[in-house]
């Protein structure tokens, strides 16, 4: 009795997809449902933002040896010789450079990784990350 009674009150819903039309609307063949107005609907296309940026910057100390530099802007930051020679310079002479940009979470791991790899090594280059506001 309590079945029958939860299986006459159940309204069966004749497509899944909109489950809170009414089922009398969603029956094919009903003429009511086919004259009923629906609202049109523009689906726009998703608005997705761009990660914020961050410079991974190599700050310049009296220890390291420029030939580390270059081997670090070549092995991690995929550097050409003749760019990582060019940042190594700008490290050198303005006593810091970017090594390069990424999003927050790809710079935070290669400032960790070059840092753990100075200290490897014995030297005591300094690589963190700063927001980057250009293009």
């Amino acid at each position: 009795m309590i079945k029958q009674t939860l299986l006459q009150s159940t309204p069966t819903v004749a497509d899944w997809h909109f489950p809170n039309i009414p089922t009398h609307f969603a029956q094919d063949g009903d003429p009511e449902g086919e004259t009923t107005p629906q609202a049109d609907v523009l689906l726009a296309e998703p608005e997705v933002a761009k990660p914020p940026m961050y410079a991974v910057v190599m700050y310049n100390d009296n220890y390291t040896p420029m030939e580390f530099v270059v081997y670090v802007l070549q092995s991690e930051f995929r550097h050409s010789m003749d760019s990582a020679v060019e940042i190594m310079l700008t490290i050198h002479n303005s006593s810091k450079g970017i090594a390069g940009i990424y999003p927050k979470d790809i710079a935070e791991t290669k400032a960790k990784k070059v840092n753990s790899l100075a200290h490897r090594e014995g030297y005591p280059l300094l690589t963190q990350i700063e927001p980057h506001q250009g293009e």
